[in-house]
């Protein structure tokens, strides 16, 4: 974590977490890495209660000067920068937002889209594809028939086929998660055991011993 970062106290940092410099992460905020990194670059505000994570096959990853609003929540996807994403957008795995894209209010991309720098996904509309088609919520036909071929279950849970999908899914969850019987809660006046480093634009900044794919557990939901 970078030194001019700013954590709030009641904020949660879980895994391979990286914070750049003079970023701040709020009250609230939940910033989960356990299946796969979370990069977040300079100049971003995290705001209260929004989460973010990243997953085995889809790391997230967020640009410069993004700002990320109370109650979003962000899973698996690249945000490259210059971006608002508005209280209660979803962002799921495989997505990626250009430059200059934003998110109004409770704004969706599915799975596997790409909204293409500068584009603008209006309040509660939906984004799927690749480029994305922007859809109101009032057309659920059209919203449904581009869900299909993104292949929501096989991207999120890498499931399909399976006649009882829900209790695979819970199942396999409740294993990988048993893990935080392992964790270790760092206080505020315990910042001192994070590594501070040079804080040049980009850098790969980690706490001390953190390292990537070491955990022996199924990631393939997380």
């Amino acid at each position: 974590m970078a030194q001019s970062a700013y954590i709030a106290p009641n904020a949660v940092l879980c895994g391979d977490v990286t914070v750049g410099p003079h970023s701040r992460v709020l009250f609230g905020a939940v910033i989960t890495a356990e299946g796969g990194p979370v990069e977040i670059g300079a100049h971003c505000v995290i705001m209260e209660n929004a989460v973010v994570r990243g997953v085995a096959r889809h790391p997230t990853r967020l640009g410069d000067h993004v700002l990320v609003g109370p109650h979003a929540s962000l899973t698996g996807c690249v945000i490259e920068g210059d971006t608002r994403i508005a209280t209660g957008a979803v962002v799921f795995n495989g997505a990626r937002l250009g430059v200059g894209a934003e998110l109004d209010f409770h704004a969706v991309v599915h799975v596997n889209t790409v909204v293409p720098a500068g584009t603008a996904v209006p309040m509660g509309w939906f984004a799927g594809g690749d480029p994305a088609e922007l859809v109101p919520p009032s057309d659920r036909d059209r919203i449904r028939e581009l869900m299909g071929p993104l292949d929501y279950a096989g991207t999120v849970f890498g499931i399909g086929g399976t006649a009882t999908p829900m209790q695979d899914i819970a199942q396999r969850y409740a294993r990988a998660l048993a893990l935080h019987n392992r964790d270790v809660v760092l206080l505020p006046s315990q910042r001192d055991l994070l590594a501070h480093e040079p804080e040049e634009e980009g850098e790969d900044v980690r706490p001390a011993g953190s390292s990537r794919g070491k955990i022996a557990v199924d990631h393939r939901f997380l």
